[in-house]
């Protein structure tokens, strides 16, 4: 028999995206540095650590994809798919500990501002727009269906916004004179980077303790099972990730009448379909006996 060709979840290839989005991301890290520091700008230089974390993230995410891309070996029975949670969750406290670095470097210049030139700022600000919203536009469709994806695609469109307000405080300082604008985005630029931080470990976290990931309703899955033709109860119910993109499923089903092969695949298959499980595992009894050691979520 020829041995079956193993087929990872993470089918769909970033290879390209990734490589652009950290090339195009290097490039403007060192074009706001160079330029923040040339006219002492706080916000240039917030914008470019968030920026370099953000290369930081794209590495991660890439690397942790493609982990979870092999074949299960040794011990690792289910391969190295959770490394793409572990990203994630790497991925949440660099992006805080670098906004811990830029409010620290924002105190110093409010208590002593300094003149900048506002068509520099606004300039440089214009290339971060477009470079971040090609960035983002990169992940835009992959966005819905993983979690680091969807944590690239935001943390690069927040970076435009980001920006856009750099831009926009150029352009006031530049009219108005009135330098402490720039510590003030730089705040701002910090309350955006630990708003999406924030969502985003609380994902992680929840898939790394193994919590039902939260576009499954546990309830409906244990209606359907029960409805099942034969199925007189159903516990020991249990639905986590696998990974950011696969998620797996073990329930005991009391089946007095016994079942089939058929009834088994059935049942699998629907749960792919309509809940996008794809790998469940079913144990099946003949009768129920309540334990200590059952447990009973819904």
């Amino acid at each position: 028999m020829a041995k079956q060709k193993y087929r990872p979840v993470h089918s769909p290839d970033y290879n390209n995206s990734f490589a652009i989005g950290i090339f195009l991301n290097i490039v403007y890290v060192f074009v706001e540095i160079f330029y923040g520091l040339s006219v002492n700008s706080s916000a240039l230089l917030a914008d470019a650590g968030h920026n370099a974390s953000d290369v930081v993230s794209l590495f991660l995410a890439w690397g942790a994809i493609s982990l979870a891309k092999k074949r299960p070996f040794g011990k690792y029975t289910y391969g190295l798919r959770k490394t793409t949670i572990l990203a994630s969750t790497i991925n949440g406290v660099l992006i805080i500990a670098a906004a811990g670095f830029i409010l620290s470097e924002t105190l110093q210049k409010l208590k002593h501002p300094v003149a900048l030139p506002g068509n520099i700022i606004m300039v440089v600000a214009g290339v971060g727009i477009l470079v971040n919203t090609i960035t983002a536009l990169l992940f835009l469709k992959g966005q819905k269906a993983d979690l680091n994806i969807k944590g690239t695609f935001l943390h690069m469109a927040s970076d435009a916004a980001v920006s856009f307000g750099v831009l926009a405080g150029g352009y006031i300082i530049k009219e108005t004179g009135k330098y402490w604008i720039d510590p003030l985005l730089s705040f701002i630029i910090v309350a955006v980077i630990l708003l999406s931080a924030v969502g985003l470990l609380i994902d992680s976290f929840k898939l790394s303790v193994d919590a039902v990931p939260k576009e499954i309703d546990i309830k409906k899955v244990k209606v359907f099972l029960e409805k099942m033709e034969g199925v007189k109860q159903v516990h020991d119910l249990h639905i986590w990730a696998l990974s950011t993109t696969e998620t797996a499923l073990t329930a005991h089903l009391v089946v007095p009448e016994g079942c089939d092969d058929i009834f088994l695949y059935h049942v699998r298959e629907t749960l792919k379909e309509k809940f996008n499980i794809r790998h469940s595992t079913l144990q099946i009894q003949s009768s129920f006996v309540d334990d200590e050691y059952q447990y009973h979520p819904v």
